[in-house]
């Protein structure tokens, strides 16, 4: 039995950044799917609200003892596995990181996730083009902000050379852009981001399309 084991979802953006994280980390986990539309949603069911309360994706048990949201995760595997550092040691740099994540985190992803959407459909009457059409927005609200802040900071990857936390969380954020038709034409920096994450293993197996509940069409 793995002392890792992810409770995960392959097209939920918080369960990549925990994948890309533990890639990064080289700790092996078990992967065990919980399908967000499945009978009703299985984050629902009762086993795993004993598990998360929240009913959300990701959990991580680590060693019997479950941890819930990517921004806790992340923090707690750069104490348990501090190599490589997610989050770097000097107070100033470990701040930016933090705030280019939370740009995510709690400034646009919350609003276009699953559950947002299917509440737009379900109170209001959203038909698929005007869900697009939100998720859009939010992504471009997010992405023109990454691109401004990260800008003077980036190198190769979202600060200077090394990846961090803030490229856990941006990546996601760009494939949601994918998913959603919005262009990153006008944003060169997160496209260097993104062209040099990619060329890296633990990002590549982090990757919805090769997770292990990836449907075949996807």
């Amino acid at each position: 039995m793995n002392e890792f084991i992810l409770y995960s979802y392959f097209r939920s953006s918080a369960s990549y950044r925990v994948r890309i994280a533990l890639n990064l980390k080289d700790i092996a986990f078990e992967y065990r799917a919980i399908h967000l539309l499945n009978n009703g949603g299985e984050q629902n069911q009762e086993d795993y609200r004993k598990l998360n309360p929240s009913g959300e994706v990701p959990t991580l048990v680590h060693n019997g003892r479950a941890l819930a949201q990517s921004m806790a995760i992340l923090d707690y595997l750069d104490h348990v596995a501090p190599t490589p550092r997610l989050f770097p040691e000097d107070p100033y740099r470990r701040a930016l990181v933090i705030q280019a994540c939370e740009i995510v985190n709690s400034g646009v992803q919350p609003v276009h996730n699953l559950k947002v959407l299917q509440l737009l459909e379900e109170r209001f009457d959203a038909d698929q083009k005007r869900k697009n059409d939100w998720a859009a927005h939010w992504i471009t609200k997010g992405l023109d902000s990454l691109e401004a802040f990260l800008k003077p900071h980036a190198g190769d990857f979202s600060f200077g050379h090394e990846v961090s936390a803030a490229d856990c969380f941006l990546m996601p954020h760009l494939v949601n852009a994918d998913r959603f038709q919005v262009s990153l034409a006008p944003y060169p920096t997160l496209s260097r981001i993104r062209a040099n994450c990619e060329k890296l293993d633990p990002f590549k197996r982090a990757a919805p399309n090769v997770q292990p509940d990836t449907p075949p069409n996807v």
